[in-house]
C-alpha cells in the first residue's frame, strides 16, 4: 500500500515567513517530512512562490534534503484517477500555516 499524500506551504510553514526573503527553517517539520517521505508518504511542495523566488525555495529544501514528488501539481497518478489536473492539489494531509492547527513557527512580523 502507498502511503500517505502530503501537500506542505513553503512561507511561514517550511521557513519562517519573511516573504520574498526566506525566513529560518522549521527544521523540526523538515526532519518529519524527511521521515515521512522515506516510510512511503509522497510529498507535494504546495507554494505561491513562482520563477526565480519557487526557485530559491528548491534550493532551500534540496539544500535540506528535503526532496518533492510534485511541485504546484498533482502527482501522476492522481491526474490519471481523476482524468485531468486540477488546479486544487489532491492529497490526504495539507500543512500549511494558515491551517487551524499550524507547526508552531511564528512569522517575522510577530517578531517585533
Amino acid at each position: 500500500m502507498r502511503g500517505k499524500i502530503i501537500a506542505v506551504d513553503f512561507d511561514g510553514t517550511l521557513c519562517r515567513d519573511c516573504y520574498p526573503k526566506i525566513g529560518e527553517a522549521n527544521e523540526g517539520l523538515i526532519r518529519k517530512l524527511k521521515k515521512m517521505r522515506m516510510q512511503g508518504d509522497r510529498l507535494i511542495l504546495w507554494t505561491c512562490r513562482t520563477g526565480e523566488q519557487l526557485e530559491e525555495a528548491l534550493l532551500f529544501c534540496l539544500m535540506r534534503g528535503l526532496v518533492f514528488d510534485a511541485v504546484n501539481e498533482n502527482l501522476p497518478e492522481t491526474v490519471e484517477q481523476f482524468g485531468g489536473d486540477s488546479r486544487k492539489i489532491f492529497a490526504d494531509l495539507y500543512i500549511d500555516d494558515r491551517s487551524a492547527a499550524p507547526w508552531e513557527i511564528s512569522s517575522c512580523h510577530s517578531l517585533v
